[in-house]
């Protein structure tokens, strides 16, 4: 168990070091430039915001980009089709182009105020979505087809890898939460949302990725999910805790419905509780990461320079734990909506009958 956690430990700390190099090497113009232009959270922010074309490094004056598509909808022109590099001048700036702009939150905007349209263009982070589901697909279907041809040989490269993981999803997760006779309906859900939020949190600690799962639009969408598999399988039990909670005294249900407004109101709290604490933990995370980098120049000092590395490179790893982290504590909540919306009643007084036995 030590040398596992030895060898754990010391492939974390490979992999941060060689995160922290990448950074600083993509970087490090773009922070100088952005002591010249005078502003580090603009800076910063930008690395964490979506945006229409995917950055990928800056060398000098030298910006390497990869233009995404642009897709625009009105009542008077129907759908139009451009490539954000159409949108870039010859100092790499955003300028107009066939009356629309992109401004400096990269929010695509008509010249004419007055018309509205809706934008539907292939961001960066909708990008970075599409190769996260392309690679989940790749390597969960490598790993289907090999217990396909062999089901009961030893689990060997990617499988010896995510068994344990899924393993770990069912027995630790799914199981104690859910229960033994209902956790395999829910099992496809809990796996696939937790191997996504893992890898993209994985993917976002790149140079030059996406932001993916610290933008709270993509956690909500998760969160809904999670809400309407909740509602979907939910019982009748269910119903009545929320509007006839047991153990709760009348004067709280009847004249007024305190208890079942508070626990209607919960229903909807629950999710949002799950986007908020994802989108925080991983935005936090890369901007502390950027900001302790970017104290060599904000001090302009040779000095800082160690300390600033080896604070970047302790929190890369702490990254590294988080990405798993959060992933664990979204499925892990997930099957506990899913738990108390499935129970049965008796249950409740099989419990109850445990209780007073013990009080007895």
């Amino acid at each position: 168990m030590i040398r596992n956690s030895t060898k754990i430990l010391r492939k974390g700390l490979k992999i941060s070091v060689l995160q922290l190099v990448l950074i600083l090497t993509f970087n490090l113009s773009g922070f100088a430039a952005s002591e010249e232009g005078g502003s580090k959270t603009d800076f910063i922010l930008h690395h964490i915001q979506n945006s229409h074309e995917w950055h990928l490094a800056t060398f000098g004056h030298t910006h390497i980009s990869i233009p995404l598509p642009v897709i625009v909808y009105s009542q008077d022109r129907g759908m139009e089709f451009f490539m954000s590099s159409s949108f870039k001048n010859e100092h790499h700036e955003w300028s107009e182009h066939q009356g629309y702009v992109i401004d400096e939150h990269d929010h695509l905007k008509p010249v004419d105020e007055s018309r509205s349209i809706v934008d539907l263009s292939i961001t960066k982070n909708v990008a970075s979505m599409l190769v996260s589901v392309i690679l989940l697909f790749l390597v969960f279907i490598s790993v289907s087809n090999r217990y396909k041809k062999n089901p009961l040989s030893p689990p060997k490269g990617l499988q010896s890898l995510l068994e344990p993981i899924i393993l770990f999803v069912r027995d630790e997760i799914a199981i104690p939460n859910i229960g033994k006779d209902k956790y395999m309906k829910f099992m496809p859900f809990l796996l696939t949302v937790f191997f996504f939020i893992w890898f993209n949190n994985l993917l976002g600690l790149l140079p030059g990725a996406a932001n993916l799962t610290g933008n709270i639009a993509v956690t909500l969408v998760l969160s809904l999910f999670t809400l309407f598999y909740t509602i979907r399988h939910s019982n009748k039990n269910y119903w009545v805790h929320i509007f006839n909670t047991p153990g709760v005294p009348w004067w709280l249900k009847l004249p007024v419905p305190l208890m079942p407004i508070v626990e209607f109101i919960g229903i909807f709290t629950k999710p949002l509780s799950l986007t908020i604490r994802l989108f925080a933990n991983i935005t936090a995370g890369h901007i502390i990461i950027l900001s302790v980098i970017s104290l060599i120049f904000i001090f302009n000092s040779l000095a800082i320079g160690p300390v600033s590395v080896l604070f970047g490179l302790f929190m890369n790893m702490v990254e590294l734990l988080v990405a798993f982290i959060q992933a664990f504590v979204f499925t892990l909540l997930s099957a506990i909506y899913f738990g108390q919306a499935v129970e049965e009643h008796h249950h409740e007084e099989g419990h109850e009958d445990e209780v007073g036995k013990a009080a007895a």
